[in-house]
């Protein structure tokens, strides 16, 4: 019997005309991996205009991964029952929530783990549109390490379409992206993907609030597990939005105010002192994994060096000519 408040979907959802060749077209060796490594869990916000085109938007392009990952839809917001019986997810209604009612992320791993067959786990933000290559960079990541955390810095792209996902729709995808995006600070992760039973004793965090991206981090450097930062190999679309389904907004909501001061607390560190620079690997576009050193020394070291011979200079350098025009 199925615990209360999950509603089972299997890999696939199948029409009569789908399933005429769907043997022919999986074939056994692809079922029986399709009861998989990788289980993908995230929380939505409510489905209500742009915000309900982009998350569908991001949602379709994981069921586009291959082999198809399982995805667990977590909560009860507007839309989401629906969204997981259209995409053929699994949902899982029940979660705990802070006195905010905001989705806690202890809950959301261990039910995950509770509920998902996958020997990865994957968080991942219900804004992101995911493409082969995170599947390729996880693949490679989980035959060289058998415990990990595996992150990647978000590209930021606006989109107010409804996406065309036939055939080459990564290609134009990328294009776009180098094209029209911008990447995000070392402090912009929107993915977290680590082995099964990684995580234990996970402090009521905030999903969605400040800090909690962090501490994934934190963890996994403090119990010595490798982290890989996949930004290279695995480049993700984040699709910009505004921050009207947060009370208080982007500043007094999601960076701020209390329940990102709560989540500072079970932090517990300086700001920003476990983020993307905190990586013990990276994956190069070739797909290689190496040990990298003093990143966040290196980094701050380089930010020293700019403020002082270039934004420090920038009037002196304009008077006597040696900008460029437009600067």
């Amino acid at each position: 019997m199925l615990p209360c408040g999950v509603v089972p979907v299997g890999g696939l959802r199948l029409t009569a005309s789908d399933s005429l060749g769907f043997g022919e077209r999986l074939g056994l060796q692809e079922l029986n991996a399709a009861k998989r490594m990788l289980t993908i869990c995230t929380t939505a916000k409510p489905f209500r205009g742009h915000i309900a085109l982009i998350q569908r938007n991001a949602m379709i392009s994981w069921t586009k991964l291959e082999p198809r990952p399982e995805i667990i839809l977590f909560g009860t917001e507007e839309g989401t029952s629906e969204m997981a019986r259209d995409m053929a997810l699994t949902h899982v209604a029940d979660v705990a929530r802070n006195r905010y009612g905001t989705p806690l992320l202890a809950d959301i791993l261990a039910s995950a783990e509770k509920h998902g067959s996958g020997d990865v786990f994957a968080y991942v933000n219900a804004d992101i549109i995911l493409t082969k290559r995170f599947t390729e960079g996880l693949e490679k990541v989980s035959e060289r390490f058998g415990k990990f955390l595996a992150v990647g810095r978000r590209t930021n792209l606006d989109v107010t379409e409804a996406l065309d996902f036939r055939e080459g729709w990564e290609e134009k995808l990328s294009e776009r992206m180098r094209r029209e995006g911008q990447l995000e600070s070392h402090t912009g992760m929107d993915f977290f993907a680590f082995s099964r039973g990684e995580y234990e004793n996970v402090p009521p965090l905030a999903i969605g609030r400040v800090w909690f991206d962090q501490w994934l981090v934190k963890y996994a450097r403090k119990k010595g597990i490798p982290v890989v930062d996949l930004t290279e190999f695995t480049p993700i679309a984040h699709q910009l939005h505004d921050y009207n389904h947060v009370s208080g907004g982007r500043e007094l909501g999601t960076y701020g105010g209390a329940e990102a001061d709560e989540n500072f607390r079970y932090y517990g560190e300086k700001p920003h002192a476990y983020t993307i620079l905190s990586a013990t690997h990276v994956m190069t576009k070739a797909g290689r994994i190496r040990r990298v050193l003093l990143r966040r020394e290196m980094h701050a070291v380089a930010t020293f060096l700019w403020d002082v011979f270039v934004n420090k200079t920038s009037r002196v350098r304009k008077r006597l000519g040696l900008t460029r025009a437009g600067a």
